[in-house]
C-alpha cells in the first residue's frame, strides 16, 4: 500500500510543470512596447530572469536596453536586435512582437502583472532548491554531512528571501554610485553623522567612522586587556540607540543604532548579562555575584535591568560552534527579528567545517575568517570578531600589540577590513611595583598616575581610513569603557 502511494505521488510530480503564466508575460511585454512609460512601473524589481519563456527574457532585455538608452522601444525597433530568421515557436519575431502589442494590458495593471511574474519566478527558484536538496540527500558525497547540507540549503533560502531572486550577478556603476549617495544621506541623518553604526565612543567613531556595513572588524588583545568588555560596551550602546521606522510594505527599517546579535562562545548568557548590568549600573559584578550590595545599588540594578529588557540585543551562548552553524543562526536571526551588527566572542573558539581533519589550525582559521567576511557581505552587516594575541607580546619591552601578534595572523590580517587592538599600560605596570619608599617606587607611582584608568585602542589596519591610536577611559571596577575627557575640559584642581 505504501509503495502504491509513493508511486502515485511520483507520477503526479512528474506531470506537474513549473509555475508560470505565459499570458501575463505576453500582455506585460505588449504594454511596454505600446507605452514605454510602463517599463518604469516594473524596472525597480522585475528582471529578465523572472520570465519563464526564454524569448520573452530576450525581448524584455532588449526593450530595457533601448528604453534606458533614451530610445523608443516598439515592435519595429526591437526586431532589429534579433536575427532576421528568428522565431518564437513557429511565428517570425516581427509578427510575434506585433501580436504582443495587440495583446497589451493597460498601464494600470502593469505593476501587479510584474509582481505576479516575480512571485512565480521565486516559486520556481524554491522548486530548484528543493530538488537539489532531495537529490543531494539521496546521492550524498562522503564528505557532505547532513548538517552541512542543511546549512547550505538555509544559505540558499536566505539569499532567495533577501534578494527576491536566486541569481546573483554584476550591478552597474550607476547603481553603486546611487548606493554611495544614499549612504552619505543616511550618515547625515544618523546621530554623530557617521557613515557606519555609532559605537557610542565618540573618539573611536571619529577614527573609524562607526562600524561599516559588510566589514569584518577584528578586535584583538591579550587576556585581561578588556576585549569582551569593550565589545559588550559597543553592543549595548548600539542596541540602546536603536530606532526604526515602518516602511510602506510593512517592514521595519533601522534608522539609528541597531539590532545586535552576540555569539558568546566563552561565557554563558547569564555571565554576559551580569557584566553588562555591572557596566551600565556602575555596580561591580563581583559585588553582584556575592550579593554584597545595599538598597541604593539594588535600585540602580533594577532600573538598569528594566531598561535592558527592552533592548534588541540577542545572545547565543552555544559553545563549539562551526562557522557554518554560526552563519545559519545569524541568517535565522536576521530573517526572524532583524540584524544590524554581529559580535563574536571570540574567533579562536569557532571551528571549521571539519571536512579535512588533517588540516592545520592555520588552515582552519583561514576558513573561519573567510567565512566571517563572506557572512558580513551576505547579511550586509558589520561583523565584530574578537581575537586572541600570541604570547610573543609579553617578550617585548613595549607590549603594544602589532598585526604580526595576531594568532594565525596571515588570514586574519588579510580578510579583516579593520583590525583594532586593546592595550592597557596600567595592567603591565602594576605588576612591576617596586619596594615602597625607594626612588624607583616614586617613579613608578608617577607613571601609574599617568596611565591609571586609561586604555588605548590601536587601529592597526583600516581599509577606509587612517590607522592610529584612540585613548579611552576604563573603569576596571565595572569593566566599562567611555570617552576620555580632554585635559582642557577637566575641572580645575584645588590643592
Amino acid at each position: 500500500m505504501a509503495t502504491s502511494a509513493l508511486s502515485i505521488t511520483s507520477e503526479t510530480a512528474d506531470t506537474r510543470s513549473s509555475p508560470h503564466n505565459v499570458e501575463i508575460e505576453r500582455q506585460l511585454l505588449g504594454a511596454i512596447l505600446v507605452n514605454n512609460e510602463t517599463f518604469y512601473r516594473v524596472t525597480d524589481f522585475l528582471e529578465p530572469t523572472h520570465f519563464f519563456i526564454d524569448q520573452h527574457r530576450q525581448i524584455y532585455e532588449k526593450t530595457s536596453q533601448l528604453i534606458r538608452a533614451g530610445k523608443v522601444a516598439s515592435p519595429i525597433t526591437v526586431k532589429t536586435f534579433f536575427p532576421a530568421d528568428a522565431k518564437v515557436g513557429d511565428i517570425p519575431i516581427t509578427q510575434y512582437l506585433l501580436r504582443l502589442a495587440a495583446d497589451a494590458t493597460t498601464i494600470i495593471n502593469a505593476e501587479d502583472y510584474g509582481r505576479t511574474l516575480m512571485d512565480l519566478a521565486l516559486r520556481r527558484s524554491l522548486i530548484v532548491i528543493g530538488e537539489d536538496m532531495v537529490n543531494l540527500a539521496y546521492d550524498s558525497p562522503i564528505d557532505a554531512t547532513p548538517r552541512h547540507q542543511i546549512e547550505e540549503v538555509e544559505r540558499k533560502l536566505f539569499s532567495l528571501a533577501e534578494s527576491g531572486r536566486f541569481e546573483g550577478g554584476f550591478s552597474t556603476f550607476s547603481d553603486a554610485v546611487t548606493a554611495a549617495v544614499d549612504m552619505a544621506a543616511a550618515a547625515f541623518e544618523r546621530s554623530g553623522h557617521l557613515s557606519g553604526i555609532a559605537t557610542g565612543l565618540v573618539d573611536l567613531d571619529r577614527q573609524v567612522g562607526g562600524l561599516q556595513s559588510s566589514d569584518l572588524i577584528i578586535l584583538a588583545g591579550r587576556p585581561a586587556m578588556g576585549k569582551t568588555s569593550l565589545a559588550t560596551n559597543i553592543a549595548f550602546n548600539i542596541a540602546r540607540a536603536h530606532k526604526a521606522e515602518e516602511q510602506p510594505d510593512g517592514t521595519m527599517k533601522t534608522i539609528d543604532g541597531g539590532i545586535v546579535g552576540f555569539f558568546s562562545l566563552e561565557m554563558s548568557s547569564e555571565q554576559l548579562a551580569t557584566r553588562i548590568l555591572a557596566e551600565q549600573s556602575g555596580v561591580s559584578s563581583s559585588l553582584i555575584r556575592r550579593g554584597a550590595i545595599d538598597e541604593e545599588q539594588f535600585a540602580r540594578l533594577a532600573a538598569t535591568a528594566q531598561e535592558m529588557r527592552t533592548l534588541p540585543l540577542y545572545i547565543d551562548q552555544s559553545g563549539g560552534l562551526t562557522i557554518g552553524q554560526l552563519a545559519a543562526r545569524a541568517r535565522r536571526l536576521k530573517r526572524q527579528r532583524g540584524l544590524d551588527v554581529l559580535v563574536i566572542d571570540y574567533l579562536q573558539l569557532l571551528q571549521g567545517s571539519g571536512k579535512r581533519a588533517s588540516d592545520s589550525r592555520v588552515q582552519e582559521i583561514t576558513e573561519i575568517t573567510t567565512g566571517l567576511k563572506a557572512l558580513a557581505k551576505e547579511l550586509a552587516v558589520p561583523v565584530l570578531a574578537l581575537s586572541q594575541l600570541s604570547r610573543q607580546v609579553e617578550a617585548r619591552e613595549d607590549k603594544r600589540p602589532q598585526l604580526a601578534d595576531l594568532r594565525e595572523s596571515g588570514s586574519i590580517e588579510q580578510d579583516a577590513d579593520v583590525v583594532m587592538f586593546v592595550f592597557r599600560e596600567e595592567y603591565y605596570l602594576q605588576s612591576r611595583k617596586p619596594k615602597e619608599g625607594t626612588e624607583e617606587f616614586f617613579e613608578w607611582q608617577a607613571q601609574m598616575e599617568q596611565v591609571a584608568g586609561r586604555a588605548e585602542v590601536i587601529v592597526g589596519k583600516q581599509r577606509h581610513g587612517p590607522t592610529g591610536t584612540v585613548n579611552l577611559q576604563f573603569d576596571s571596577d565595572v569593566t566599562r569603557f567611555s570617552s576620555l575627557a580632554p585635559d582642557d575640559h577637566l575641572p580645575e584642581r584645588h590643592d
